[in-house]
């Protein structure tokens, strides 16, 4: 009998090549929605469309135009204005977007290129089964020296991710909340954001990231 369950099961496939599946899932969409950024009283919309590897976000009050470009080795965070594109400087990745608790990093996804991505584990989160990874900062120029991964086995969805600040301590955590089926497709509904007292489950500030049909 444990022969026979070693057999059937699969071994589980290689960190850089679950990576690589959900780089592919992130732009593939097509996609013309509204959705705001939540943190206690304060709300701010935003648009958000999607053709391929192209997303923008798209702010007023002041106006602000985010374009991140998944391309097949690394991402690329630029600000559009009527002037044309350019690249968001790397001094201004770490700071917050409109106060809230997401920063440009966060939104740039850098973190899904970075090398030497290794498994951890199995395990479940919100009754599904996930892969477990780790993928290290190559370099100071982040905020977070690694971050942890939390990717759905059927779907290859980020389900959580958990950020590690230079001191190797636990500083933010990213939860899918709810998702929605828009155009016959599973898409993100809410997502939870909580910045952490460093080293701790205490959280300082909880931002919520919201999709509308």
């Amino acid at each position: 009998m444990a022969l026979t369950t070693s057999i059937l099961a699969a071994p589980p496939p290689p960190a850089k090549e679950i990576l690589d599946s959900v780089r592919m899932l992130e732009s593939r969409q097509q996609i013309d929605l509204q959705g705001q950024l939540r943190q206690n009283e304060v709300v701010i919309p935003f648009r958000l469309t999607q053709t391929g590897p192209l997303i923008r976000y798209s702010f007023a009050n002041p106006e602000e135009v985010l374009q991140l470009r998944l391309g097949e080795n690394s991402s690329r965070l630029d600000v559009v204005t009527d002037a044309g594109t350019e690249k968001l400087a790397a001094s201004k990745l770490d700071q917050k977007i409109r106060g809230t608790g997401i920063t440009y990093e966060d939104l740039s996804l850098k973190f899904l290129y970075w090398p030497n991505a290794r498994l951890l584990d199995e395990e479940t989160v919100r009754t599904r089964r996930c892969w477990k990874l780790q993928v290290q900062a190559p370099s100071r120029e982040s905020q977070y020296s690694r971050v942890v991964l939390w990717i759905d086995e059927a779907s290859g969805a980020l389900i959580r991710m958990e950020g590690y600040d230079w001191d190797g301590r636990i500083c933010k955590r990213f939860e899918m909340v709810s998702a929605q089926k828009i155009d016959n497709r599973w898409f993100l509904k809410q997502m939870r954001i909580e910045q952490l007292q460093p080293g701790t489950n205490n959280v300082e500030s909880r931002t919520y990231l919201e999709i509308k049909k």
